[in-house]
């Protein structure tokens, strides 16, 4: 920030001085003078974008823009660099003459005018206080103080976002001066903008001390780069810095000459960079610039800006959090270059950086085949099994190497666990996001405390019923072998036909199957669209007494009677949580998507390799926190979970008003009458409560497995501990044994053996199209439904009333260009 104010009157004329703003003092600078003078019109403030060292983030400044006719295109312009300066040294004395006194009002030096504002002014019924500093003279000003009139921007010190050198701060600098970014920044790690790439990494200084990256300065004949990578992407950086275009007429191996593409037309820039073989380097030996040509053409997209360029600059975002949006990736470039690339470009900017990050996505598939070697060295237990496709050439079968088909791993953490756990399973399938498809297959447990845990995993090429039955069959058989859990899945047809399969293990009564209460609700929207309607079912799902169920069914019948008939051929025992024999211990859900957030986050937009190794950390990880916490709670003589120990206060205050009848004399059978009713409107006002056989009518008993409020009204009113009727799987002696064994550190890479075996590589046909915006992978139902009344605007210029095949500003577009000119 800037201001500028009235200095000096000489002749007639107004001298400024133009100082930048450091903190509050100069604020009140500003206000005296604008008090003094008020003939000299508003006070003036100027702001420049920046990158400041040490703040929350490094996002890349916004290029400055020039309006045509009064609208403002998106062509960068540069500026002439002007160094910043301090605000006026209070200790410095400007002079006036003396006749000029009698013409301004108050002249006083600043010295004079600091010190006269230390003495008088109170601001917000406190007295204000000047602090001096040492700074620049008012002659250093910015600008020319000869002359009142201001350019439109103030230019930029460096354009060169990657600049990692230390800055040195301005002295009373506040926190005023720390830079924002847009809201959709707030969930990253921003200070990724500033560091480098590749920490550790020993970046070149052959010409980066002097030139940035992103074009800020013109090319020198004799200027040195490390390879032509960097050279080339220099070159682009400083077009598109520019607003301008260039033409490649020769490239190889040994030289690079590019022209501008109105050569000869007005302009004459020209650049050859060649390679100095003996020396090692490229060097630029022919330069004629800057472009003297202006861009004709209002573009929201530029021809150089391909994702190579892209890809370096969104590298340390992608190495911040790789599940990092496209769109968000959009915005960043777009506030670096001021132009906004296709989707199409950044997604394929952000799988070269992924790669550069994690690792090649073809050498990834070959690293797993290592890995099980490796992990079943340092992690006795491991299960790992890999199935594997012959690749085919001709007639012939090359021997060398194969296709991956599909993996299934496990650890035995993770089997030990589950025999702590409730005993359910949820198991669900998410979509790779990567440059190659595939589907990731889960299965997810969950402890005594509600935390959730993933317990066995599995790569296949897509839901189907032979890659769920490989799946189901290997967890059955490794991680859970235990007699009568119940499985929580969606109504997927290649599920269903996996789980009722003879030799699957899973059929009634060593397995239970049931359906998830939201894809039953979204299943259902398919068919119906009253939303309201939408509500009503879920409430059904979740009521746990039959009462409750029928209330809500009638509500359903009285708006359509299809959509009872609708539910009724699903079975009540497989989406109804009233009628499922106290399974579900309250789950109704697969928890998939809260396992990706909270565990697995990232790893779906990584290479297979990456993502197999992750799960191992990411695991030891969570096994280490929740064992820590478990272990803290029981050094505090706790009994039960924080989980259980809420509900059960909750249902203490509701149990204040029960009336309770003993129908027996072993303490067992009794009627619990509500004198408040506390359940809702449809709660029962009466209760039968078995102790013997663990029920209420109010269906919460035998349904979550710990006691409702009539269950503790009846132990109340006959003394008895109600600790007896909960379940062990909610003490916390059983959830300190969920994460009892941990997981062995991993072992260097030079004492594992090496694979011996054919090559790995991935199926070209699960390759995602190299044209066109990728393909999305999800199936779409009423919960993606835009609002209806949202206003349509165009893609391009953002204004409603046309498409963006019909924006006027399509005409010259370059969004069309992907390729590279290298």
């Amino acid at each position: 920030m800037f201001f500028r104010i009235p200095i000096s009157l000489r002749q007639g004329y107004v001298k400024f001085g133009k100082y930048e703003m450091l903190g509050d003092d100069d604020i009140r600078v500003i206000f005296h003078s604008h008090a003094r003078f008020p003939d000299l019109g508003a006070m003036e403030l100027f702001a420049k974008m920046a990158d400041v060292e040490g703040s929350s983030g490094g996002s890349a400044p916004n290029p400055p823009t020039i309006g045509v006719d009064g609208a403002s295109s998106a062509i960068p312009i540069r500026h002439d660099v002007t160094a910043h300066v301090s605000s006026p040294s209070f200790a410095a004395d400007l002079a006036v003459h003396a006749e000029d006194r009698d013409c301004m009002g108050d002249v006083r030096t600043f010295g004079e005018l600091a010190a006269a504002i230390r003495e008088g002014p109170v601001l917000d019924g406190a007295t204000t206080f000047m602090e001096v500093r040492d700074g620049d003279p008012a002659a250093e000003a910015i600008g020319d103080d000869d002359s009142d009139s201001e350019p439109p921007v103030i230019g930029d010190e460096s354009d060169d976002e990657d600049d990692t050198r230390p800055v040195a701060p301005s002295q009373g600098q506040t926190s005023s001066q720390t830079q924002q970014y847009p809201p959709h920044f707030s969930t990253l790690d921003l200070e990724a903008m500033n560091q480098p790439a590749f920490p550790g990494r020993q970046v070149s200084s052959i010409h980066r001390d002097e030139h940035g990256m992103h074009g800020a300065e013109e090319f020198e004949v004799g200027q040195r780069f490390q390879s032509k990578e960097e050279a080339v992407l220099m070159v682009k950086n400083y077009n598109i810095r520019r607003g301008v275009q260039y033409k490649v007429f020769e490239s190889d191996q040994l030289k690079y000459h590019g022209k501008c593409v109105q050569f000869g037309n007005g302009c004459n820039w020209l650049i050859r960079v060649t390679m100095r073989q003996r020396k090692g380097y490229w060097e630029v030996r022919k330069y004629n610039g800057p472009h003297t040509c202006l861009a004709t053409e209002l573009s929201t997209d530029h021809r150089q800006l391909d994702y190579h360029v892209i890809c370096a600059s969104i590298l340390s975002l992608v190495m911040a959090d790789a599940a990092i949006s496209v769109k968000v990736l959009q915005n960043a470039v777009s506030t670096t270059y001021g132009f906004k690339p296709s989707y199409r470009k950044v997604w394929m900017a952000k799988q070269k950086a992924i790669a550069q990050i994690y690792g090649d996505w073809e050498e990834s598939y070959n690293i797993i085949p290592r890995w099980i070697i490796e992990v079943q060295m340092y992690m006795p237990g491991s299960i790992a099994v890999l199935r594997t496709s012959p690749v085919r050439s001709g007639n012939a079968v090359d021997e060398s190497r194969v296709f991956f088909h599909r993996l299934f791993w496990t650890f035995p953490p993770c089997v030990e666990a589950f025999k702590h756990c409730k005993p359910l399973i949820s198991i669900d399938g998410t979509h790779l996001y990567g440059k190659y498809g595939g589907t990731l297959l889960m299965a997810i447990a969950q402890d005594g405390n509600s935390n959730i845990l993933p317990v066995a995993f599995g790569l296949v090429e897509g839901e189907n019923t032979e890659s769920w039955k490989f799946f189901l069959t290997h967890l059955r058989q490794h991680v859970t072998p235990q007699p009568g859990i119940l499985v929580i899945s969606d109504r997927h047809n290649a599920i269903k036909a996996a789980l009722v399969a003879e030799d699957g293990g899973w059929l009634p009564p060593a397995a239970y199957r049931a359906y998830c209460a939201r894809h039953i609700a979204a299943n259902f929207a398919l068919n119906f669209k009253s939303k309201d309607a939408r509500k009503i079912l879920v409430n059904a799902a979740y009521a746990k007494s039959e009462q409750e169920h029928q209330y809500y069914m009638e509500i359903l019948r009285s708006e359509d009677p299809a959509m009872v008939e609708w539910c009724s051929r699903i079975g009540l025992g497989l989406w109804t949580q009233y009628r499922d024999g106290g399974r579900r211990y309250g789950h109704m859900t697969t928890n998939i998507s809260e396992c990706i957030n909270a565990v697995l986050k990232g790893t779906r937009n990584l290479p297979v390799g990456s993502l197999v190794k992750s799960t191992y950390g990411r695991l030891a990880e969570l096994f280490v926190r929740k064992g820590k916490e478990a272990e803290m709670q029981l050094g505090a003589r706790q009994e039960f979970s924080q989980m259980l120990m809420r509900a059960i206060e909750k249902n203490k205050q509701a149990s204040r008003n029960m009336r309770v009848e003993l129908y027996d004399r072993g303490n067992t059978e009794f009627v619990v009458d509500e004198i408040a009713p506390t359940g809702g409107r449809i709660a029962l006002t009466a209760c039968r409560v078995s102790l013997s056989a663990r029920t209420c009518d109010c269906g919460y008993f035998q349904a979550l497995h710990y006691p409702c409020r009539h269950v503790l009204a009846a132990c109340s009113y006959c003394r008895l501990d109600w600790r007896t009727y909960v379940d062990d799987v909610y003490r916390l002696t059983t959830i300190f044994n969920v994460y009892k064994m941990g997981f062995s550190p991993p072992m260097a890479d030079d004492l594992l053996p090496l694979y011996e075996g054919p090559q790995v590589i991935p199926d070209p046909g699960m390759m995602r199209a190299t044209v066109g915006r990728p393909r999305t992978t999800r199936i779409r139902n009423s919960m993606d439904e835009p609002e209806p009344d949202r206003t349509k605007r165009c893609g391009m210029c953002r204004v409603p009333g046309h498409t963006r095949r019909q924006c006027p500003l399509r005409a010259g577009a370059s969004g069309h260009h992907e390729g590279s000119n290298a």
